[in-house]
Protein backbone atom coordinates (compact mmCIF):
# COMPACT_ATOMS: atom_id res chain seq x y z
CA UNK A 1 0.00 0.00 0.00
CA UNK A 2 2.77 2.54 1.01
CA UNK A 3 4.47 1.92 -2.35
CA UNK A 4 1.15 2.45 -4.55
CA UNK A 5 0.67 5.67 -2.42
CA UNK A 6 4.49 6.67 -3.53
CA UNK A 7 3.75 5.70 -6.68
CA UNK A 8 0.27 7.61 -7.10
CA UNK A 9 2.20 10.82 -5.73
CA UNK A 10 5.25 10.81 -8.24
CA UNK A 11 2.58 10.49 -10.61
CA UNK A 12 0.49 13.15 -9.88
CA UNK A 13 3.54 15.60 -9.06
CA UNK A 14 4.95 14.66 -12.40
CA UNK A 15 1.10 15.47 -14.34
CA UNK A 16 1.10 18.70 -12.49
CA UNK A 17 4.11 19.94 -13.50
CA UNK A 18 3.53 18.89 -17.15
CA UNK A 19 -0.14 20.84 -16.75
CA UNK A 20 2.00 23.66 -15.67
CA UNK A 21 4.77 23.88 -18.56
CA UNK A 22 1.80 23.20 -21.04
CA UNK A 23 -0.35 26.34 -19.64
CA UNK A 24 3.15 28.52 -19.69
CA UNK A 25 2.96 31.84 -22.31
CA UNK A 26 -0.46 31.13 -23.48
CA UNK A 27 -4.07 33.24 -23.44
CA UNK A 28 -7.22 31.98 -22.27
CA UNK A 29 -9.74 32.56 -24.86
CA UNK A 30 -10.93 35.05 -22.31
CA UNK A 31 -7.65 36.90 -22.43
CA UNK A 32 -7.71 37.02 -25.76
CA UNK A 33 -11.89 38.44 -25.83
CA UNK A 34 -10.33 41.52 -23.23
CA UNK A 35 -7.59 42.00 -25.32
CA UNK A 36 -4.59 40.61 -24.14
CA UNK A 37 -1.27 40.34 -26.13
CA UNK A 38 2.20 37.90 -25.71
CA UNK A 39 5.25 39.82 -25.60
CA UNK A 40 6.47 36.33 -25.29
CA UNK A 41 5.11 33.07 -26.82
CA UNK A 42 7.65 30.61 -25.14
CA UNK A 43 9.92 30.21 -28.25
CA UNK A 44 11.10 33.19 -29.67
CA UNK A 45 11.98 36.89 -28.32
CA UNK A 46 10.53 38.47 -31.66
CA UNK A 47 9.06 41.52 -29.76
CA UNK A 48 11.92 42.48 -27.95
CA UNK A 49 15.63 44.18 -28.96
CA UNK A 50 18.32 45.45 -27.26
CA UNK A 51 18.85 49.30 -25.95
CA UNK A 52 19.80 51.22 -28.61
CA UNK A 53 20.01 48.38 -31.16
CA UNK A 54 17.86 46.85 -33.99
CA UNK A 55 18.80 43.33 -32.54
CA UNK A 56 18.92 40.86 -29.34
CA UNK A 57 22.13 39.81 -28.05
CA UNK A 58 22.76 36.20 -28.27
CA UNK A 59 23.16 36.44 -24.16
CA UNK A 60 19.64 36.61 -23.82
CA UNK A 61 18.05 32.84 -25.31
CA UNK A 62 15.19 31.04 -24.57
CA UNK A 63 15.66 28.07 -21.91
CA UNK A 64 12.87 26.50 -20.44
CA UNK A 65 10.24 28.22 -22.40
CA UNK A 66 11.48 31.40 -20.53
CA UNK A 67 13.11 34.34 -21.52
CA UNK A 68 16.20 34.25 -20.03
CA UNK A 69 19.21 36.06 -20.08
CA UNK A 70 22.17 33.17 -19.47
CA UNK A 71 24.92 35.41 -18.07
CA UNK A 72 25.69 39.45 -17.77
CA UNK A 73 26.95 41.03 -20.89
CA UNK A 74 23.58 40.71 -22.71
CA UNK A 75 22.49 44.03 -22.18
CA UNK A 76 19.29 45.37 -21.05
CA UNK A 77 16.31 44.70 -23.32
CA UNK A 78 12.45 46.62 -24.60
CA UNK A 79 9.92 45.77 -26.29
CA UNK A 80 9.69 46.94 -29.68
CA UNK A 81 6.40 48.52 -29.01
CA UNK A 82 5.67 51.29 -26.99
CA UNK A 83 2.98 51.59 -24.57
CA UNK A 84 1.19 54.45 -22.59
CA UNK A 85 -2.01 52.72 -20.70
CA UNK A 86 -1.28 49.05 -19.87
CA UNK A 87 -1.94 46.35 -17.87
CA UNK A 88 1.75 44.39 -17.66
CA UNK A 89 1.83 40.78 -16.15
CA UNK A 90 4.71 38.56 -16.16
CA UNK A 91 6.61 35.72 -14.02
CA UNK A 92 10.10 36.41 -12.98
CA UNK A 93 13.09 33.95 -11.04
CA UNK A 94 15.93 35.54 -10.20
CA UNK A 95 19.37 33.14 -9.30
CA UNK A 96 20.87 33.55 -6.02
CA UNK A 97 22.78 37.17 -5.13
CA UNK A 98 20.90 38.19 -8.16
CA UNK A 99 19.52 41.64 -9.22
CA UNK A 100 17.04 42.69 -12.63
CA UNK A 101 14.73 44.85 -13.12
CA UNK A 102 11.60 45.62 -15.21
CA UNK A 103 11.25 49.11 -16.71
CA UNK A 104 8.15 51.18 -17.60
CA UNK A 105 8.34 54.44 -19.63
CA UNK A 106 11.77 53.43 -21.32
CA UNK A 107 13.10 55.66 -24.10
CA UNK A 108 16.01 55.68 -25.51
CA UNK A 109 17.09 59.43 -25.35
CA UNK A 110 19.27 59.11 -22.30
CA UNK A 111 22.29 57.41 -21.71
CA UNK A 112 21.04 54.05 -20.02
CA UNK A 113 17.57 52.30 -20.21
CA UNK A 114 16.99 53.73 -16.52
CA UNK A 115 17.64 57.62 -17.67
CA UNK A 116 13.90 58.21 -17.42
CA UNK A 117 12.09 54.67 -16.59
CA UNK A 118 10.83 53.70 -13.21
CA UNK A 119 12.21 50.41 -12.13
CA UNK A 120 9.75 47.61 -10.38
CA UNK A 121 12.98 45.90 -8.73
CA UNK A 122 13.60 42.34 -9.15
CA UNK A 123 16.16 40.94 -6.58
CA UNK A 124 17.31 38.06 -4.22
CA UNK A 125 16.53 39.53 -1.08
CA UNK A 126 18.19 37.77 1.12
CA UNK A 127 22.07 37.04 -0.47
CA UNK A 128 22.65 39.86 -2.63
CA UNK A 129 24.48 43.32 -0.99
CA UNK A 130 21.78 45.52 -2.30
CA UNK A 131 19.26 44.39 0.12
CA UNK A 132 19.86 46.74 3.12
CA UNK A 133 17.31 49.52 1.82
CA UNK A 134 13.69 48.54 2.03
CA UNK A 135 13.15 50.48 -1.47
CA UNK A 136 15.59 48.30 -2.94
CA UNK A 137 14.09 44.85 -2.42
CA UNK A 138 11.79 42.97 -4.83
CA UNK A 139 8.43 44.31 -5.85
CA UNK A 140 9.66 48.49 -5.22
CA UNK A 141 9.38 51.00 -7.22
CA UNK A 142 13.51 51.32 -7.01
CA UNK A 143 14.82 53.85 -4.68
CA UNK A 144 11.25 55.59 -4.23
CA UNK A 145 8.79 52.89 -2.92
CA UNK A 146 9.16 50.22 -0.57
CA UNK A 147 6.99 46.53 -1.27
CA UNK A 148 5.76 45.23 1.97
CA UNK A 149 7.98 42.06 3.05
CA UNK A 150 4.79 39.70 2.29
CA UNK A 151 4.84 39.92 -1.59
CA UNK A 152 8.44 38.51 -1.72
CA UNK A 153 9.59 35.08 -2.26
CA UNK A 154 13.50 33.58 -2.23
CA UNK A 155 15.81 33.58 -5.01
CA UNK A 156 14.82 30.89 -7.84
CA UNK A 157 11.32 30.98 -6.90
CA UNK A 158 8.85 31.82 -9.33
CA UNK A 159 7.15 35.62 -8.32
CA UNK A 160 3.85 36.93 -10.26
CA UNK A 161 3.94 40.65 -11.40
CA UNK A 162 1.27 42.59 -12.41
CA UNK A 163 1.69 46.44 -13.17
CA UNK A 164 -0.98 48.67 -14.48
CA UNK A 165 -0.23 52.21 -15.77
CA UNK A 166 -3.81 54.44 -16.94
CA UNK A 167 -3.22 57.89 -16.71
CA UNK A 168 -0.05 58.19 -15.03
CA UNK A 169 -1.42 55.77 -11.81
CA UNK A 170 1.14 53.13 -11.10
CA UNK A 171 -0.19 50.47 -9.49
CA UNK A 172 2.50 47.09 -8.83
CA UNK A 173 1.47 43.71 -7.46
CA UNK A 174 3.86 41.31 -6.40
CA UNK A 175 2.59 37.26 -5.94
CA UNK A 176 -0.79 39.09 -5.40
CA UNK A 177 0.30 41.53 -2.99
CA UNK A 178 -0.54 45.35 -3.63
CA UNK A 179 3.13 47.36 -3.83
CA UNK A 180 2.77 50.34 -5.27
CA UNK A 181 -0.39 52.47 -5.85
CA UNK A 182 0.68 56.05 -6.61
CA UNK A 183 0.73 58.93 -9.37
CA UNK A 184 3.27 59.93 -11.28
CA UNK A 185 4.22 63.78 -11.33
CA UNK A 186 1.89 64.13 -8.23
CA UNK A 187 3.15 65.85 -5.38
CA UNK A 188 4.03 63.01 -2.88
CA UNK A 189 5.94 61.12 -6.35
CA UNK A 190 7.74 64.94 -6.29
CA UNK A 191 8.56 64.57 -2.81
CA UNK A 192 9.89 60.54 -2.93
CA UNK A 193 11.75 61.66 -6.65
CA UNK A 194 13.65 64.60 -4.80
CA UNK A 195 14.68 62.63 -1.72
CA UNK A 196 16.00 59.75 -3.83
CA UNK A 197 19.10 59.40 -6.16
CA UNK A 198 16.99 60.44 -8.90
CA UNK A 199 16.49 63.59 -7.76
CA UNK A 200 19.19 65.61 -10.26
CA UNK A 201 18.34 63.35 -13.21
CA UNK A 202 16.75 65.42 -15.94
CA UNK A 203 13.86 64.09 -17.95
CA UNK A 204 13.32 61.34 -14.85
CA UNK A 205 9.48 59.94 -15.31
CA UNK A 206 8.50 62.72 -17.40
CA UNK A 207 7.53 60.78 -20.44
CA UNK A 208 3.72 59.52 -20.97
CA UNK A 209 4.72 57.18 -23.34
CA UNK A 210 7.40 54.36 -23.50
CA UNK A 211 8.89 50.85 -23.72
CA UNK A 212 8.97 48.15 -21.31
CA UNK A 213 12.39 46.82 -20.52
CA UNK A 214 14.18 44.21 -18.58
CA UNK A 215 17.36 44.52 -17.18
CA UNK A 216 20.94 42.99 -17.47
CA UNK A 217 22.48 43.54 -14.03
CA UNK A 218 25.09 41.00 -14.73
CA UNK A 219 23.20 38.12 -13.18
CA UNK A 220 21.22 34.93 -14.72
CA UNK A 221 17.46 35.97 -14.56
CA UNK A 222 14.21 34.15 -16.59
CA UNK A 223 11.15 35.16 -18.12
CA UNK A 224 7.73 33.87 -18.53
CA UNK A 225 4.39 34.48 -19.02
CA UNK A 226 4.72 37.77 -20.30
CA UNK A 227 1.40 39.84 -21.33
CA UNK A 228 -0.06 43.11 -21.79
CA UNK A 229 -2.97 44.74 -22.31
CA UNK A 230 -3.61 48.49 -23.83
CA UNK A 231 -6.21 50.44 -21.35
Amino acid sequence: MLNSIKILTLALAVSCTAWASTTDNLLSPQEQQAGWQLLFDGKDMSQWRNFKSDGLNSQWQVEDGAMTLTQGGGGDILTKKQYQNFELQLDWKVSKKGNSGIFVLADEKGGAIYSHAPEIQILDNKEHPDNKIDSHLAGSIYDLFAAPSTAHKPAEAWNQVRIKLQDSHLQVWQNGVSTTSIVIGSTTWNALVKNSKFATWQGFAEGKKGHIGLQDHGDKVWFKNIKIKEL
